[in-house]
């Protein structure tokens, strides 16, 4: 009779001291004066829109000052559901890694948390991450205070909806408007409109077009320009000779004849490669203006490869290499 009397004895006195560690740790202690500890946390970045499996990770960083230590032993166990009223909230602990790093006067404490929802209903409802409590203690000593963590706020949402839904009303005023980025067709449309804008001047340039560009005001592209706009009849031929003729003069700074061409090149070199060309028209000049019974074969007629003329001289004027034929 005395053995199962011992066995009764030492099994009542285990659960008295579950039951006294159980309410030791419900015990609300002081809160740890806040010259001691500082508190950073990193929610996630939205607060809404969150349905059945999904997870929510946090991370909190505690700066412990001495003589205050962080006890490991009071931090949240995976797996424990939060509760709102004696109600379980539908929110568990799924994961927790904490880092710490110590210093000589304090000791910082990187606490990541995972939490998972297991909560649903039938229309948007909010939620909140309780905040945890942890304790602290005098280094050396039995006295003990607490600390909690800053709580988060959300909203769930259902998996689906249910029967007719007024999006007016029901949407949340803590889900922003919906947008549409447009960053990578602006920077396409503004890629395609410099390399438009470059082609359009590439194109002036070289076609003679306009003059406000460097080294398209000069005297062959003047010429080019007054060539063009000339008719296709005896006149406007004679005026383009004298146009070409004025823009040579002008380049040399002195009258440019047949028998001084070689002192206009010797001078201006940059027209060496137009010299067959130069010839030719002096020939045309010399056929239209004085001796119209001598004839000079050209493959165009006169007033195309007059106009083709002043182009291959304008390109010498620029400084480009026309191939002359």
């Amino acid at each position: 009779m005395k053995a199962p009397h011992f066995l009764f004895t030492c099994l009542f006195a285990a659960m008295l001291m579950t039951l006294a560690l159980s309410v030791r740790a419900d015990v609300i202690l002081p809160t740890v004066e806040s010259q001691y500890v500082t508190v950073k946390e990193i929610n996630p970045k939205r607060d809404a829109g969150y349905v059945v499996g999904d997870k929510l990770e946090r991370t909190i960083i505690v700066t412990v000052k001495k003589p205050y230590e962080l006890i490991k032993e009071s931090l949240p166990i995976i797996g424990y559901e939060h509760r709102y009223r004696g109600q379980v909230s539908g929110i568990e602990l799924a994961g927790i890694d904490v880092e710490e790093e110590k210093f000589s006067d304090r000791s910082v404490h990187t606490i990541h948390l995972v939490y998972q929802v297991f909560k649903s209903g039938r229309v948007a409802k909010p939620a909140i991450l309780r905040g945890e409590i942890v304790k602290l203690r005098l280094n050396g000593k039995t006295e003990m205070r607490q600390l909690r963590f800053p709580s988060f706020n959300f909203r769930t949402s259902p998996l689906s909806v249910y029967g007719e839904v007024n999006l007016k009303n029901e949407m949340s005023p803590l889900i922003p408007p919906f947008k549409l980025s447009a960053a990578r067709e602006q920077t396409t449309f503004k890629v395609a409109a410099g390399i438009l804008i470059l082609c359009a001047l590439g194109l002036l340039y070289i076609l003679g077009a306009i003059s406000i560009l460097p080294r398209m005001g000069g005297a062959f592209a003047k010429a080019y320009r007054k060539v063009a706009r000339l008719p296709d009849t005896d006149e406007g031929l004679q005026q383009s000779i004298s146009a070409v003729h004025h823009a040579m003069q002008q380049v040399a700074g002195h009258s440019v004849f047949a028998n001084t061409l070689e002192t206009f090149l010797q001078e201006k070199p940059a027209y060496q490669p137009a010299k067959p060309e130069i010839e030719r028209f002096f020939s045309l000049s010399r056929q239209v203006f004085f001796d119209a019974n001598t004839a000079l074969e050209l493959d165009i007629p006169a007033k195309q490869w007059l106009k083709k003329f002043c182009r291959h001289m304008r390109d010498c004027e620029r400084g480009l290499t026309p191939e002359v034929k």
